[in-house]
């Protein structure tokens, strides 16, 4: 089940310097399902360029295996210091790039939508995501931390699919109209 109406499945990624975490989520007629979810270690020794290769090797072969109607990635946010900045844009980019060679649409999303729409507050911590996604997947609390907030991004594209239908359909009709 891919792009689409019904069965849309939706391939969150949380890029990261060292831990990518990814999760894929489905609609089932008006249900959520957990497909599967996992983490990307690419640890801290080696050369960033072959670390950063294997973050796109294995983003490529993610959209391969789960063949998602769409991807949602964290939009950039300000990080602690200019070095973790740089660090996490060049992950992004490894990301990115992946999902366009790929042909996937890629949707991004900010920090807060997501804790938003996860959690119902855009300053929830880690562990509130963890627990809301948990919640409404009906997954295990054993879930990673980076996991959760791939799981949390594909959530958040799920929760703004029916109201962009709308407006599509909205918009359509009002063409037909005039």
């Amino acid at each position: 089940m891919t792009g689409g109406g019904e069965g849309l499945r939706v391939l969150g990624i949380d890029p990261g310097s060292r831990l990518t975490g990814w999760g894929v989520v489905e609609e089932r007629g008006v249900g959520l399902r957990h497909v599967a979810s996992g983490t990307i270690a690419l640890g801290a020794r080696g050369a960033p360029a072959a670390r950063l290769a294997r973050l796109h090797a294995e983003c490529l072969r993610l959209v391969g295996r789960w063949a998602p109607g769409a991807v949602a990635v964290e939009r950039a946010f300000v990080a602690r210091n200019v070095q973790s900045a740089l660090r996490l844009g060049e992950a992004r980019g490894a990301v990115l790039a992946a999902v366009a060679a790929a042909g996937a649409a890629l949707h991004e999303y900010t920090p807060a939508e997501v804790k938003l729409a996860t959690v119902g507050h855009g300053g929830a911590d880690k562990s509130s995501i963890r627990r809301g996604v948990a919640t409404r997947l009906g997954v295990g609390p054993r879930l990673s931390l980076d996991a959760a907030d791939a799981l949390a991004l594909a959530l958040c594209h799920l929760d703004r699919v029916p109201l962009a239908r709308r407006i599509a359909t909205a918009l359509a009709r009002e063409g037909t109209t005039r």
